[in-house]
């Protein structure tokens, strides 16, 4: 009887012990969450020059974006700005490259049924609308 006691309490211990090496340590449930997802995205590069110059008169939502400069390549001028203001009254938005060497505009308006084809002879003209 004493053998039999002694050998149930040794499976009990046994028993007890196997048990709690086998049970892992608690895990953070934010662990997994990090673990599992994917690696971040390093940001974008912020866009400068005549993208961010676009991009502020893309994010006004306009349907027409056109984009005017002087055929001969020279920065604009202040006759240049009148003339654009007098022959494009429906442009809503203006933006002026940091080069000084084009103005991109917005409207809502299709300048090819208003004076594009005055606009057209003394600039070059660009149509943005569906980039």
């Amino acid at each position: 009887m004493r053998k039999t006691f002694f050998v149930l309490a040794a499976i009990f211990v046994l028993t007890l012990s196997t048990a709690s090496c086998n049970k892992s340590a608690p895990q953070n449930g934010n662990a997994n969450v990090v673990a599992e997802s994917t690696p971040a995205k390093p940001p974008p590069s912020p866009l400068t020059g005549f993208d961010a110059d676009l991009q502020f008169i893309k994010n006004g939502g306009y349907t027409y974006i056109y984009v005017f400069s002087r055929k001969d390549g020279k920065p604009l001028e202040a006759e240049d700005s009148k003339f654009l203001r007098a022959n494009g009254p429906q442009m809503v938005d203006w933006a002026r490259t940091r080069e000084g060497k084009a103005v991109i505009g917005g409207t809502n308006f299709n300048l090819e049924e208003g004076n594009m084809g005055e606009l057209k002879k003394r600039f070059v003209v660009e149509d943005y609308s569906g980039r």
